[in-house]
């Protein structure tokens, strides 16, 4: 009886702090754009901020709960619920009034055009 009220208050207090988990993000970069990707199924896109300060996006949201219904006995509760907070350094300088975000099949992509100071410049090596 204690074992199964140990397991029923760990599930209990994972579905509440199971989204306070940062989510998965991929930054990668091109000669033009950085670029990150985030992994937010669920999350309606209402529900998500982002901002930048200095050289540092931030990405904010919250996956909302359902309603839990009553006669419904829970064999496993395992997904998250709540708000969750994703800070990352961008590896360039970027043109703030240029980012775009796109929601899309739970993917949030956000495209950060790179500015002129951060772009490679190529320089030719003469012959003499």
């Amino acid at each position: 009886d204690e074992m199964n009220k140990l397991f029923e208050n760990f599930t209990k207090r994972g579905a509440a702090a199971g989204m306070g988990l940062a989510p998965p993000l991929d930054v990668s970069e091109t000669e033009e754009n950085v670029l990150v990707k985030v992994e937010v199924p669920g999350i309606e896109p209402k529900d998500i901020d982002i901002s930048i300060s200095g050289d540092t996006l931030t990405i904010k949201g919250e996956k909302k709960s359902e309603k839990e219904e009553k006669g419904k006995n829970y064999h496993f509760i395992e997904r998250g619920y709540g708000s969750f907070s994703r800070s990352v350094g961008l590896p360039a300088s970027v043109k703030f009034e240029q980012v775009k975000a796109e929601y899309k099949k739970g993917i949030l992509e956000i495209t950060l055009p790179k500015s002129e100071k951060s772009k490679i410049k190529k320089i030719p090596v003469k012959v003499s």
